[in-house]
């Protein structure tokens, strides 16, 4: 029985339960989501055979002739998708933004820094603050891909059990950071350029000479740091520990790695080894040291990082496109200097391991490139997708909805698709190529979409029973109240869900009314040439 289920109210559990059997019957019937994009170029061709017989008077606004719909299943078309097949994945924008800084990120993982980092930050922590810094932690571990999942919500559980305070508190607060929040955070990671590849690609569909910032959307994400934080403390502490109190639960662990790794974590909460914090001081100075030399390098009017008019934001400055390369050295010093002094690190072989365990947990996102690249390439050659924007704004020009609507709908559908599809690159991959140019033809910016989608992405991980690291946070549970089932971790986490969708939607309405911009170089409305 679900622990939290109220035996008086029978029908609504049963109608709970349909629901979610409903969602979990219809995600399982979905492909894996590298068929997805099969599937979407399969249909892409076809449909581009049957189009290229149909004259269209809508105009083309990259040549001002009317659209044209070009056949992929022609010999010459298919010769040529096998010609550039290599290119065509080689190029793919996201692919070398994303296993550039995972080289940086699986050093400094591998070698503990981010850990005894994260440890560090928690340990500090005073009781009553230990919700809101929880959930920041959380935040800030998306800098190293899906490491929160495996180490912040366990050591979340572990401490407030520590505490005297309810563990599945602590679960659900490090969940609803490191998962409800995942596009917040006020520090660069590699989801900002791998969403940027998608979203550039999507508007040269409109403007070929379209050009995004990976840093367009990071003033609105940090200033969400905030709301996020202060959002999920209130929930936290005032919403689910007062209904977890009537809810009993144990301090042994169960026979499983989930559980062994947070006993682990556990046995560490009375502090960092000698060689953790020997190499945290270190690591810590370096990363310090790095950062000081590199605002250093910016302070001179003639500075390499500058444009040559003196700009350090724009597009074509060399700072802008040094942010990946600056995200990977920024992760790989510091990590080998904790690992110098920490012991983890014995010879540049240890180095290279990390870097070799960090494309080991990327082989997934090599396959979905591979496929999204091709499907992308299909579906802007063919003109489906220009077409599909013109035809769509058409007919939201014809509702005359406002801007805002309009986001706030588009926030809504992505916040839906996101229950059934978890990866935030696949389904931007699928979505962006039809959104951004539909709303740009609208007068919407490209980076204002991008932003929109972050939100309707983020939101809805922690109700989904489909994301994937959603049953690993049941078997946390489970180990301090064996009876956490499916439907007890969704009704935690529903608060945390639905007031970070609404808060975010009304802070992203805030930033757009006040004009305060979204990131570099990200205007909410596209400018007339």
């Amino acid at each position: 029985m679900n622990p939290l289920d109220n035996k008086s109210e029978p029908s609504q559990r049963g109608l709970s339960s349909r629901l979610l059997d409903t969602v979990e019957w219809v995600g399982n019937k979905l492909p894996d989501p590298a068929m997805l994009f099969v599937w979407a170029l399969l249909l892409t061709w076809i449909c581009s055979a049957f189009l290229s017989q149909v004259k269209f008077e809508e105009l083309d606004p990259r040549t001002q002739a009317p659209i044209q719909v070009v056949n992929q299943l022609t010999p010459t078309a298919l010769v040529s998708f096998l010609a550039n097949m290599v290119k065509t994945f080689v190029e793919f924008p996201p692919l070398g933004f994303v296993l550039v800084a995972m080289l940086g990120v699986g050093v400094a993982e591998h070698t503990g820094f981010i850990q005894a980092l994260l440890k560090g930050l928690l340990r500090l922590t005073p009781q009553k603050l230990l919700s809101p810094m929880l959930i920041l932690v959380g935040i800030i571990s998306h800098s190293a891909g899906d490491s929160g999942h495996v180490l912040v919500i366990p050591l979340g559980g572990a401490m407030y059990a520590a505490a005297g305070r309810h563990p599945l508190l602590g679960i659900t607060t490090a969940f609803a950071g490191v998962s409800g929040g995942f596009s917040a955070n006020f520090i660069p990671s590699g989801l900002d350029p791998l969403l940027q590849g998608f979203t550039q690609k999507a508007a040269q569909i409109i403007d070929p000479n379209a050009v995004v910032n990976p840093l367009c959307n990071w003033f609105f994400m940090s200033a969400t740091c905030i709301i996020i934080t202060c959002v999920g403390w209130y929930i936290s502490d005032w919403i689910i520990e007062p209904r977890l109190a009537r809810i009993p639960f144990e301090t042994g662990g169960l026979d499983s790695p989930a559980a062994r790794h947070e006993s682990t974590s556990s046995e560490q909460l009375g502090g960092l080894t000698a060689a953790e914090y020997r190499g945290l001081k270190l690591g810590t100075a370096v990363l310090v040291g790095c950062l000081l030399l590199l605002v250093i390098s910016l302070i001179p009017a003639n500075s390499p990082f500058r444009t040559p008019d003196g700009k350090l934001a724009g597009h074509d400055a060399p700072l802008m496109k040094s942010i990946i390369p600056l995200i990977f050295f920024f992760f790989l010093v510091p990590g080998v200097a904790y690992g110098c002094a920490a012991g983890t690190v014995r010879s540049h072989r240890d180095v290279v391991k990390g870097m070799d365990r960090a494309m080991g947990t990327v082989t997934y996102y090599l396959v979905m490139a591979f496929f999204a690249s091709q499907f992308t390439a299909a579906f802007t050659q063919s003109n489906v997708g220009i077409l599909i924007a013109i035809k769509g704004a058409a007919a939201l020009q014809a509702m005359a909805l406002p801007h805002q609507a309009t986001i706030i709908g588009f926030i809504l559908l992505t916040a839906t698709v996101n229950l059934v599809i978890g990866s935030a690159s696949a389904k931007w991959a699928l979505l962006s190529p039809i959104f951004v140019p539909m709303f740009m033809k609208l007068g919407l910016s490209a980076e204002l979409t991008q932003g929109a989608y972050r939100i309707g992405d983020s939101s809805t991980n922690i109700i989904s029973p489909l994301f994937p690291y959603f049953p690993l946070i049941v078997v946390y549970a489970q180990r301090y109240v064996k009876t956490t089932g499916v439907g007890t971790m969704i009704s935690l986490m529903l608060p945390y869900s639905m007031a970070f969708l609404v808060t975010w939607s009304l802070l992203l309405l805030a930033f757009w009314t006040l004009g305060i911009p979204l990131g570099v170089d990200a205007p909410y409305l596209l400018q007339p040439r």
